[in-house]
């Protein structure tokens, strides 16, 4: 898939447990020839878990895209008025960015970065990784899947025996799906 020249927004939230099955679709769109702006939410880009250290994600991804993490609402501002980007993908999305997006809520990077870029009428594609997709977050996802310019890596339940409630994205549709809602397509099957 050629997505040579196509300015990408790469922003990550705090869903630690995906993060490595996102890292190496960040390698693929750069490997398919995208210019990526990584963006990190606050919380993601700072904090240490169980799954590894903050400083360790931020150096693989910054070596990936060879540019510095967008990681306060104040770099992602610009991204909005200067038209920096053709689509911005949020990947993980977790149940807490979900909400936020669907009710206007603007306090991290990631929601600036998505907020600026929708202003100027062009995709966002959102990775969906949430404990409760199917509860308290369901009505905001429902929202967000009626919203003009809002696209979604297909997703489905990842474990609905322990976790019935939770949801994932296959992060390994992240470059197809990105290239469809490149042209305000969406990839299907998106429930999996």
């Amino acid at each position: 898939m050629d997505l040579s020249g196509v300015k990408v927004g790469f922003a990550l939230t705090g869903s630690f447990c995906t993060f490595s099955a996102v890292l190496p679709e960040i390698k693929n769109l750069a490997d398919a020839g995208a210019d990526i702006t990584p963006i990190m939410s606050e919380a993601a880009r700072n904090t240490d878990t169980r799954f590894g250290k903050a400083e360790g994600f931020a150096d693989e991804i910054e070596e990936i895209t060879g540019k510095k993490i967008i990681s306060k609402i104040t770099e992602a501002e610009p991204i909005g008025p200067k038209s920096l980007l053709d689509i911005v993908i949020i990947a993980p999305c977790t149940g807490n960015t979900i909400s936020k997006l669907a009710n206007g809520i603007t306090d991290s990077s990631v929601t600036m970065s998505a907020k600026a870029h929708l202003r100027n009428g062009k995709p966002v594609l959102i990775a969906v990784s949430t404990n409760d997709g199917l509860a308290a977050s369901g009505k905001n996802l429902g929202t967000l899947l009626n919203t003009k310019n809002i696209f979604f890596v297909p997703f489905g339940q990842d474990d609905y025996i322990k976790k019935p409630t939770s949801l994932v994205a296959d992060m390994k549709k992240i470059v197809p799906a990105c290239s469809l809602a490149l042209h305000r397509r969406q990839l299907q099957p998106l429930i999996l």
